[in-house]
């Protein structure tokens, strides 16, 4: 039996919480492949209200419980895209980013994609535009999707 999900956005009393999500599953899947000075820089991101405050977040609800967050930044940067551990493989990360593909019509989409994530984002659509980069102990890959009608 599938079990329903509520995804929406999220109200700006919900983002500490997000941001707390973000910061669990970061210490679980995406610190360890990191050095000390990447794993400073992305809880100074997450720290800084300015740039957090220039985040749309959208959260998928497991009744009352957060359980998978999405942001973008204009134009079209994706975020802070964290699922729970114990909630992967059930369809949660894929409702987020369709959740927020509608809100925002038919566009192009970045993400600086962490090692741990860049097969889910191939999963999702989205190919590499570059290799792996290094900046400030922060490794990604850059990497854009494009809506088919874009192409």
């Amino acid at each position: 039996m599938d079990i329903a999900y509520t995804i929406r956005r999220l109200r700006a009393d919900e983002i500490p919480a997000a941001l707390k999500l973000i910061w669990k599953v970061f210490l679980q899947f995406e610190a360890p492949d990191y050095s000390a000075q990447g794993v400073r820089s992305f809880r100074a991101y997450l720290d800084d209200k300015e740039k957090i405050s220039l985040l749309t977040f959208y959260g998928a609800f497991d009744g009352e419980t957060l359980v998978g967050t999405i942001c973008l930044r204009p134009p079209q940067h994706i975020g802070g895209f964290f699922v729970r551990g114990d909630y992967h493989r059930r369809g949660i990360g894929r409702a987020l980013f369709n959740a927020m593909r509608a809100d925002c019509g038919k566009h192009g989409f970045t993400v600086n994609s962490s090692p741990y994530a860049v097969e889910v984002y191939r999963h999702l659509g989205f190919a590499e535009t570059d290799s792996e980069q290094l900046i400030d102990g922060i490794r990604f890959t850059p990497m854009l999707y494009r809506e088919q009608e874009d192409i």
